[in-house]
């Protein structure tokens, strides 16, 4: 990528790539488009912006199918708001699919639930390549950026298709929550998005998902985080014990690395027969996916990049010996990772 000019360079490759990929989808039939399990607005977007391509370009439909829940309220306000129709991968049929798309995702990645003796023919994400992706037709990877929501963006703005208010305001919703507003692994194409599409973006649609209104058992987990976590030095560990639903592991590890003097922050939540693990750093030097793989290795699976990753354990049983004993064994290895040494372990509350 030339110095000079990033977003005209990552356009210019954003055009090459989807010429090609438009081409080679004439000749196809009925498009599946496969988003990572519990989706968040990057996957949301990116498969709402995929879908509108296919539908101005080549006047073909689209089906986004998912496996999980949606459990975070401004992820449900989302998807209500912003009427993006989801189909559970559970109740689809898939041989009536001539093309299998995975945005935000890859296969073997262990995130998504689509059957792993599937053909998939086009991937797009901004998560290191894995090498299952090299199998497939078209893969655009730009592990660079900081969100798979800004290639599709790039995408339309290519194509020369016009961005209507919905999808303009998820795709800008997208940018502003992967990247914290830009404070977070967002690149020059990144931003760029960002600024453009804000103007688009209707307000009080980005109100109504921003600002929901929050179960009670929000506010629980909350508490029960607060109560399930231990300091020791710049890294913080809560275990969430159980929770309701998995997308509160990564949103607590978001609301923990604020507090003072954190740098690093492993949260963790039983959920079913998994135990679903988010890590969350400031560390610039430090790569959170790499750390988090090592971390499961053999065990389970995970993947991310930077400043975050996530992860997942299967066939843990949720007694709190258990889960107590894994938080154990997951903070040892962290606190090698991160090589802290000798440290006396501090709750952040003191039992009473």
């Amino acid at each position: 990528m030339t110095t000079d000019n990033p977003v005209q360079e990552s356009l210019r490759q954003s055009k090459e790539r989807s010429d090609g990929m438009l081409e080679w989808l004439r000749g196809t039939g009925k498009a599946i488009i496969i988003i990572h399990d519990n989706p968040d607005p990057d996957c949301l977007a990116s498969a709402m912006a995929l879908r509108h391509l296919l539908a101005m370009k080549l006047s073909r439909d689209a089906v986004i199918a998912f496996s999980g829940m949606i459990g975070r309220s401004e992820n449900i306000a989302m998807a209500k708001v912003l009427e993006i129709t989801l189909i559970p991968l559970e109740l689809v049929d898939l041989d009536e699919f001539s093309v299998v798309c995975m945005l935000d995702t890859q296969p073997g990645t262990g995130n998504n639930s689509f059957p792993p003796d599937r053909r998939v023919d086009i991937v797009i994400d901004h998560h290191p390549q894995r090498e299952a992706s090299r199998q497939c037709r078209w893969v655009d990877i730009r592990d660079d950026y900081g969100v798979t929501a800004t290639i599709l963006y790039e995408y339309l703005l290519a194509q020369n298709i016009t961005i209507g208010t919905k999808l303009a305001t998820a795709l800008f919703y997208a940018i502003k929550s992967e990247t914290q507003d830009l404070g977070r692994e967002a690149n020059q194409p990144d931003r760029d998005a960002y600024l453009r599409l804000f103007p688009l973006a209707n307000k009080r649609l980005l109100y109504e998902i921003t600002q929901p209104k929050l179960p009670v058992e929000h506010f629980r987990t909350i508490h029960s985080g607060v109560e399930n976590t231990t300091i020791y030095g710049k890294l913080l560990v809560v275990n969430l014990q159980a929770i309701c639903f998995p997308e509160v592991v990564s949103e607590i590890a978001d609301y923990l690395i604020r507090l003072e003097g954190i740098e690093t922050v492993l949260s963790m939540g039983h959920y079913n027969d998994e135990v679903i693990l988010s890590i969350r750093t400031t560390n610039t030097l430090l790569n959170a996916g790499e750390i988090i793989r090592r971390l499961v290795a053999g065990r389970g699976a995970a993947g991310g990049h930077g400043m975050m990753a996530g992860g997942k354990l299967d066939h843990v049983p949720g007694d709190p010996a258990s889960l107590k004993e894994l938080e154990a064994f997951l903070t040892r290895g962290l606190l090698a990772e991160l090589s802290i040494g000798d440290v006396t372990p501090a709750r952040l509350i003191e039992p009473q």
